[in-house]
């Protein structure tokens, strides 16, 4: 098992779902990726649902805060990037043209969190640990294997993710497109690119392992899902985008030589 116990500033290390329906969320994913649930008491309401692959963390799940009902946003899944101080990098936020859409906040024992977007719109939170280091798997079936920024300016945008994380970007020329990968100490970390089509806001693509997308997309369309993108082949393997019955989309992937 690929494990985790420790994610360097700048990593992505964690994702959860926004979602309308939490019953309904468990049932699609765990038929999809095998996922166990466990449903942790908050501070502030609602239960948080922690994601389990072999019973260590993968992901967490929440019910839609009304904020996000009440502007009509729907059902969608977050990336969390690790950062030694949290209060300390939302200054840097400002100062590099993004903003702050939600403000520094203590989550019980596990660490401290904001949410920002970037000079584009799309939004990701930051995760200063505590208990919580992030996903404790990586890169196998049903677990966290990419972050990917879909966005109207490149550039503007990973101008922005290196000053506020220090991210260094290599852009690779596709042929047909341009994708940027983002580094931390010369490991890729994240991807970044241009938006497949018009009229879709930019935003954080979320990526999980699975041992085979080609039964993914069967089983998440007798679970309720709809295919997105239907499966594609690249250098980093075979994956698909798929939106779960209640909206939110995310990307199942083969790795390419296995997880």
């Amino acid at each position: 098992m690929a494990e985790r116990t420790e994610y360097a500033p700048g990593t992505p290390n964690w994702v959860d779902l926004a979602t309308t329906d939490v019953a309904g969320a468990k049932a699609f994913y765990g038929g999809l990726f095998g996922w166990d649930f466990h449903d942790e008491p908050t501070d502030r309401g609602p239960a948080y649902t922690m994601c389990l692959r072999n019973g260590v963390p993968v992901s967490g799940m929440m019910p839609q805060p009304p904020e996000m009902a009440a502007a009509g946003l729907p059902s969608l899944w977050t990336s969390y990037v690790s950062v030694a101080d949290v209060d300390a990098t939302l200054e840097t936020v400002v100062a590099a043209g993004g903003s702050v859409t939600m403000p520094a906040m203590t989550v019980m024992d596990a660490g401290r969190m904001a949410a920002i977007a970037d000079p584009t719109g799309a939004v990701i939170a930051l995760w200063e640990k505590n208990e919580h280091v992030g996903a404790g798997l990586v890169n196998e079936h049903g677990a966290l294997t990419w972050n990917e920024l879909q966005t109207s300016d490149v550039d503007a945008a990973t101008g922005f993710y290196t000053t506020v994380f220090g991210w260094e970007p290599a852009a690779h020329d596709m042929g047909h497109m341009v994708y940027t990968e983002m580094k931390v100490d010369g490991a890729g970390v994240a991807g970044a690119m241009a938006l497949p089509a018009e009229g879709i806001p930019p935003y954080w693509a979320v990526y999980f392992g699975h041992d085979a997308v080609d039964d993914a997309v069967v089983a998440a369309t007798e679970l309720g899902g709809a295919i997105v993108m239907d499966p594609m082949d690249g250098p980093p393997g075979r994956w698909a985008f798929i939106a779960d019955p209640q909206g939110a989309v995310f990307a199942a992937m083969t790795l390419a030589g296995g997880s």
